[in-house]
């Protein structure tokens, strides 16, 4: 057994379990569903019933990096929204049982769609209605009254976009491979041009398909919305940004594999925006500032993923290769803010 497997003894997920209330049917299975440096993923079940939980990697990444406070926050806060997530279960939230934070959340039926492959299984007007529902879920996450839900204190939404301008600058200073000058001028340009006004919401930070379940029988119909280790209070314009600019096909090469949500088979980033833009009844601001900070954002990640293989880091097949891409999304991200 790995360490990654052994991370969610069985005996500690019980004790969690039955100190939150939970009836349990039998003793606890568990498998590992989703490992490396994210969150340690897995499915547990009594023979009966079927939950997911969740903890940060045994080692590799700093702590604040895999935040489950922040992620058992909000989709407990969401819980009576028409956002939807799992029904949140139980929270070891100091580690004092698990041995580290731990979420537990009903398990949800449905697909995730994650390669071009598993896209593949989905008709052309099912990829349509599948993009509607996506649209829309992000919609109803932005019109949630944060203050309402008991969020007012996740995070600082006013000036949210000229931080995240300063936040990715600083991370390219950490991790840049090699000298890139055209990662300054896209800062610069950035800074020189963050809005002056902006709207406010719970935004998710790392929304795309395969951060998502999709109703097994209805693909318009967003089961659950998952991973939120990265979500906060900030400009929702980011998230919009962020979810069309990864269509580009360079976060292919980011990923390491053809991903579903970069197929053409979805529409355009223009349309999306546009569906968007409908769907909430608001404008698009200064759209193209958007998309030069969302290219910013994954030029960096993608040198990232490079910066820590080649510091000798297991971060999957050709992460050491994921920087190539970083330069056609800083070229893009100088071409919409020029």
């Amino acid at each position: 057994m790995t360490g990654v497997e052994s991370a969610l003894e069985a005996d500690k997920l019980r004790r969690l379990l039955v100190d939150n209330g939970v009836e349990l049917a039998g003793d606890l299975s568990i498998d590992l569903i989703s490992g490396g440096k994210s969150n340690l993923t897995y499915t547990v079940t009594d023979g009966t019933t079927r939950w997911v939980a969740r903890r940060p990697p045994t080692g590799g990444l700093t702590p604040s990096a895999h935040d489950m406070n922040r992620e058992w926050a909000v989709t407990s806060a969401l819980q009576s929204t028409s956002v939807p997530v799992a029904r949140t279960v139980a929270f070891d939230a100091d580690g004092s049982i698990i041995g580290a934070p731990c979420t537990v959340v009903e398990f949800v039926d449905g697909r995730v769609v994650r390669t071009a492959e598993d896209l593949a299984a989905y008709s052309d007007d099912d990829v349509a209605a599948n993009l509607d529902g996506l649209v829309r879920t992000l919609a109803d996450l932005h019109a949630v009254d944060y203050q309402a839900v008991g969020l007012g204190e996740f995070g600082r939404p006013a000036g949210f976009a000229a931080r995240q301008v300063k936040l990715w600058a600083r991370q390219w200073g950490h991790v840049k491979t090699r000298e890139l000058p055209d990662v300054e001028r896209l800062v610069e340009a950035l800074s020189e041009r963050v809005p002056e006004k902006a709207r406010e919401s719970v935004v998710h930070g790392d929304f795309r398909v395969d951060n998502t379940i999709i109703d097994a029988n209805d693909p318009a119909r967003i089961a659950a919305v998952v991973d939120w280790e990265m979500s906060t209070l900030g400009d929702p314009l980011t998230d919009v940004a962020l979810m069309c600019v990864y269509r580009t096909g360079a976060f292919d090469q980011v990923l390491g594999f053809s991903a579903a949500w970069t197929s053409d088979r979805y529409a355009s980033v223009d349309a999306i925006a546009e569906k968007y833009s409908t769907a909430t009844g608001s404008d698009l601001g200064d759209w193209d500032f958007y998309l030069g900070l969302a290219n910013l954002k994954l030029g960096v990640i993608a040198e990232g993923i490079t910066y820590r293989a080649l510091s000798g880091a297991s971060s999957g097949d050709g992460a050491e290769r994921a920087g190539e891409a970083t330069a056609a999304f800083i070229a893009d991200g100088l071409r919409h803010i020029s």
